[in-house]
């Protein structure tokens, strides 16, 4: 797995308007996934900046989490993530990530 993929991945499903209006990163193992959605183009980078909110995953994890192999909540309850910063967000980016 690679970050490479995950950054991809992550600016294919925000595209340049995704209405989040947050900022949050993926911090991997391999690195961070930085994405913010209150500026139009949406921005996604592997800048490790402030952030409202961060989940704490692994890049696999995190993959998974994103193609739907991953649910959210059960991978939240499974200690497959670990989410630092504000829950509304983390409940944002779920709904996005894990559709």
């Amino acid at each position: 797995m690679s970050l490479l993929a995950l950054t991809e991945k992550v600016k294919t499903l925000v595209g340049n308007d995704s209405g989040l209006d947050t900022t949050f990163k993926f911090v991997t193992e391999e690195g961070v996934v930085f994405v913010d959605t209150k500026q139009v183009p949406n921005i996604v980078s592997n800048e490790d900046l402030e952030t409202e909110c961060a989940l704490e995953i692994t890049t696999k994890n995190a993959l998974d989490l994103i193609s739907g192999d991953l649910n959210p909540m059960m991978g939240y309850m499974m200690g497959k993530f670990k989410i630092k910063g504000d829950m509304q967000v983390a409940m944002k980016i779920a709904q996005v990530f894990g559709s």
